[in-house]
This record gives structure tokens, C-alpha cells and sequence, in this order.
């Protein structure tokens, strides 16, 4: 199997600006919310980086790629919400 090279820098896209939460949810509320967002961060480099299936992206890789791009190490739920955000492969 050949090995995936990583993807070269993409150009800057302008993002919508950033909005405060909204007041009056439960802490659970906002622990999930920024749970989901860093495992989105985190899928998105891991790949940029060449992780193209979930069997490859252990919780040594996902915490390797976290202190890369200067985010706090995931726990290991975050670590499977990552896997989850890739793709699977499907059968052909």
C-alpha cells in the first residue's frame, strides 16, 4: 500500500467570524460543544497530515498531532469523537 503524502498548504479561506455562545445552557452543554469542536480541529489536521482512515489515527497520533497545532491533549473520549469524524473506507 502506498504511503499518503500530505496534502500542501492550502490557501487561507476567510472564516465566518467568531460568535460568543449563547447564555443559559448547562455546563454539560458547553463541555460537549467545545468537545465537538476540538475533535474537528484535530480530524482536520490529522488529514492534512495524511490520516485518510480511522485505523490510523491511534491516541498517540491524535495527542502528537493536538500538541502540533497547539491544542490541549485530548482524553480519550475526544480521541474516538476524532476516529469518528473520518471517513471510513467503504467496500467496493
Amino acid at each position: 500500500m502506498p504511503i499518503a503524502t500530505p496534502l500542501p498548504n492550502l490557501p487561507s479561506v476567510p472564516t465566518l467570524p467568531k460568535k460568543r455562545l449563547p447564555a443559559g445552557h448547562p455546563r454539560t452543554w458547553y463541555e460537549s460543544h467545545n468537545r465537538r469542536l476540538k475533535a474537528m480541529r484535530l480530524a482536520i489536521a490529522l488529514l492534512h497530515s495524511g490520516v485518510y482512515r480511522p485505523e490510523q489515527a491511534d491516541n498517540r497520533r491524535i495527542r502528537r498531532v493536538a500538541a502540533k497545532i497547539g491544542v490541549h491533549t485530548p482524553s480519550n473520549t475526544t480521541c474516538r469523537m476524532v476516529r469518528s469524524l473520518i471517513p471510513r473506507e467503504e467496500s467496493r
